[in-house]
Parts: structure tokens; C-alpha cells; sequence
């Protein structure tokens, strides 16, 4: 009897860990890819800065200097860990024809409890070559006592991300500051 109930103690629990396994797609492991890809390029990596569309600086990035750049996108929390994915939701993925790509994406179960409001993938179907991820999207909301941060984060597969940040202290006016940064605009790739 005593070996009967721990056996169907170990089945709950690998049913339960199959439950939590959901296959979510990594977007931390597609940026750190392309981190380390551009570690190992010759782009030039030019970041753009606007602040509320009167202050603009260019600068260009080190390579070596990237990976912190991009930290926005690397250090959202990571979907394949179970942990976390035990809180978000795939939608139903969908084709947009205009665009010729299938969205992948993923909500939190429980939206006011969690910093990372979306994350959508888009991928473009090509059955001879293989699907290609093309785009990434997240939206994230910080908040803590004294402010509140919204991000709106793009990223274009070999080409270029962009953050807008739209930051709030209380009794201040909001301010809305979009970073750019682009290694391989130029490339049809």
C-alpha cells in the first residue's frame, strides 16, 4: 500500500513538472545570441538618443560595450525557466498576412503582479529554409515608491533594437526618451 501511494506521488509530480515544461521560446537566449554574434563582428554600433525630441546624442558603442546596452532585453526574466513561465500564458499564435509573419506571444496569467506586460515574437514562416525569428516586442512596467518606468523595446534580428522609455516621478512632468541602436541597418539579410 505504502509503495502504491509513493508511485502515484512521483506521477503527480512528473505531470506536474510536464504542466510547468509550457516550451515557451527564450528571448533571452535569441538576444544573448546576437550579443555574442555582434562580439564577434566588425559592425559599427551606433547608438541614437532622443529626449523628448529636443535633445538628440549620437555616440558609437565598443563592441565589448554591447552586451551592457542591451541589457534592457537581457535581463528581463527568461521564459524558459519554469519558475517563470509558470506565470505567463501563450496566446493563440496568428499569421498576419500584411506583414507574412506568424506572432508568437506571451502574457502574464496575472498583469498587475508582473514588470513584463507582453512579449511577442515574429517569425517568418519559410518551409524550405527553416522559420526565422524576425522581430521581438516587449513591453515592461517598473514601478517602485518614488517613480515609474514604461518600456516599449524593439528588436530587429541582426539589425537593431530600440527602448522608448517614458519615466514618471511624481509631481514632475513625464519624460519619454527613445534609445536606438543599430549595427547592420544597411543588410537585406
Amino acid at each position: 500500500m505504502t509503495s502504491l501511494i509513493v508511485i502515484s506521488i512521483l506521477a503527480a509530480c512528473k505531470q506536474k513538472e510536464k504542466e510547468e515544461d509550457k516550451g515557451f521560446i527564450s528571448v533571452v537566449s535569441l538576444v544573448k545570441q546576437q550579443v555574442q554574434h555582434i562580439d564577434t563582428a566588425l559592425y559599427s554600433i551606433i547608438k541614437i538618443t532622443y529626449t523628448d525630441t529636443s535633445h538628440i546624442d549620437t555616440m558609437y558603442i565598443a563592441r565589448e560595450d554591447f552586451e551592457k546596452v542591451a541589457s534592457d532585453f537581457l535581463d528581463i526574466p527568461d521564459l524558459s525557466d519554469k519558475k517563470v513561465a509558470r506565470k505567463y500564458k501563450a496566446e493563440p499564435a496568428r499569421y498576419d498576412e500584411q506583414m507574412n509573419r506568424v506572432i508568437i506571444t506571451y502574457n502574464p496569467i496575472d498583469p498587475g503582479k508582473e514588470e513584463i506586460k507582453t512579449q511577442e515574437i515574429l517569425v517568418l514562416p519559410d518551409p524550405g529554409a527553416g522559420d526565422k525569428v524576425t522581430n521581438i516586442r516587449i513591453v515592461r512596467d517598473i514601478n517602485n515608491r518614488d517613480s515609474s518606468l514604461h518600456k516599449e523595446m524593439l528588436w530587429r534580428m541582426d539589425k537593431s533594437f530600440q527602448v522608448i522609455t517614458t519615466s514618471q516621478k511624481p509631481g514632475k512632468p513625464e519624460i519619454i526618451t527613445t534609445t536606438k541602436v543599430s549595427w547592420n541597418e544597411g543588410s537585406d539579410q
